[in-house]
């Protein structure tokens, strides 16, 4: 194996030049924490005003680096480029934090036809779901807070019957999935709605993955219960007779996660350390390749030593490269020095590419700003590597 995430010729091979600047003056203001502390903070609200120069703005830089397009029409041309390099594509309709029944079931609509879409497709095995595009965050968190009664979820009719539309909807969701063999990845999201979360992930998994894997929940393993939660799972789904479907992420709600654990007087949910988030991510890594006859995984992330960890397992174990149950993923926009590179060596890997309406992938676009602004060294990393790769060409 002889594989290098400092191969910016790869990297950036689908780029133009004007493409790279673009980039690198967006990742320069990344840089500035108070910059993205401001922007993240007015952004949503100037968004409703509608002002056309604010959107025009946003679209020609943070949406266009990290955002497919706002339709799915317009999204198929940035998956046919990557198809073109050998990249796979995690399709996702980027809607969440609605909060009517009519939004929900205009989400489930948009998830189907994105399957239907992708099921036409040879470069999209999957598309990603969070729970928040289905349901009400007020009533996963009422759920996560709940007691678990025998007669149900909680005792709240009401809201058990708005839950029961929820399952019918993600139900039909990976039914259809099944029938077109396109993966459903469901996200992780905040600590305090997550327990139903996951509930539904498991309970969607023991349908549809008794032969193959369909259903995947995804772990975030910068929260200390993760790894044992993951060890969990396998072991329910060995009682249970079903195959189990992972995405190992590090997570994206740390800062929140802390703030609101810090407001509110209880034990933060987050690692004390990255090195510990760190080595719970590798160990995660590690017990999948350990049981990979039942798991199926997906490597989401980007850390180059924890990539670099799992191909070397596989090469050194001489499992392909395009093991049908491993898959690596980056978020589109970012490392691609890692995508691109493992793609060249033959790893089956893919992108996260979102889509939407620039007013519906603000909370995402939001997030991508803040990951880049508080991760060590995320941003100066891809700004090296982009000016590596400018200077190339000059040369």
């Amino acid at each position: 194996m002889n594989i290098s995430f400092d191969n910016t010729q790869n990297a950036f091979a689908y780029k133009t030049d004007k493409e790279l600047k673009g980039a690198k003056f967006l990742f320069k203001t990344m840089e500035f924490p108070w910059f993205v502390k401001l922007g993240t903070t007015l952004t949503p609200y100037i968004m409703k005003t509608g002002i056309p120069l604010v959107n025009g703005l946003i679209r020609k830089t943070i949406f266009k680096q990290f955002v497919g397009g706002e339709t799915l029409e317009e999204t198929a041309e940035v998956g046919n480029v990557l198809g073109n390099y050998g990249i796979q594509v995690i399709l996702d309709y980027g809607v969440e934090g609605k909060e009517s029944e009519e939004s929900f079931d205009h989400a489930t609509e948009e998830f189907i036809r994105v399957i239907n879409y992708a099921a036409t497709q040879t470069n999209i095995p999957f598309i990603s779901i969070k729970v928040t595009g289905l349901a009400r965050f007020a009533l996963l968190q009422t759920l996560n807070e709940a007691p678990r009664l025998r007669s149900g979820v909680h005792d709240h009719e009401e809201e058990v019957a708005e839950w029961d539309r929820v399952r019918e909807r993600m139900y039909t969701i990976c039914e259809i999935a099944a029938e077109k063999n396109i993966g459903v990845l469901i996200d992780a999201e905040e600590s305090w709605i997550q327990d139903p979360i996951d509930r539904l992930c498991m309970e969607m998994m023991e349908v549809f993955n008794k032969d193959k894997v369909i259903v995947y929940n995804t772990i975030q393993l910068y929260r200390h219960d993760r790894l044992h939660f993951l060890q969990l799972s396998y072991k329910i789904a060995k009682q249970q007779q079903f195959k189990l479907g992972i995405k190992l992420v590090r997570g994206a709600y740390m800062e929140k996660e802390r703030e609101r654990a810090e407001d509110l007087g209880y034990g933060s949910p987050i690692q004390p350390t990255k090195e510990a988030t760190d080595a719970d991510f590798n160990s995660a890594v590690k017990f999948c390749f350990d049981h990979l006859e039942d798991i199926s995984v997906i490597i989401a992330s980007h850390n180059e030593k924890s990539n670099l960890l799992a191909a070397e397992i596989m090469h050194e174990n001489n499992l392909p490269h395009n093991h049908p149950h491993v898959h690596f993923s980056q978020l589109y926009g970012m490392s691609d020095n890692i995508t691109f590179n493992l793609a060249k060596e033959g790893f089956k890997v893919s992108k996260y590419l979102p889509f939407g309406p620039i007013k519906d992938v603000i909370p995402y676009l939001m997030r991508r700003a803040k990951e880049n602004s508080s991760v060590a060294g995320q941003t100066g990393r891809e700004l090296s590597l982009i000016k590596k790769e400018l200077d190339r060409r000059k040369a």
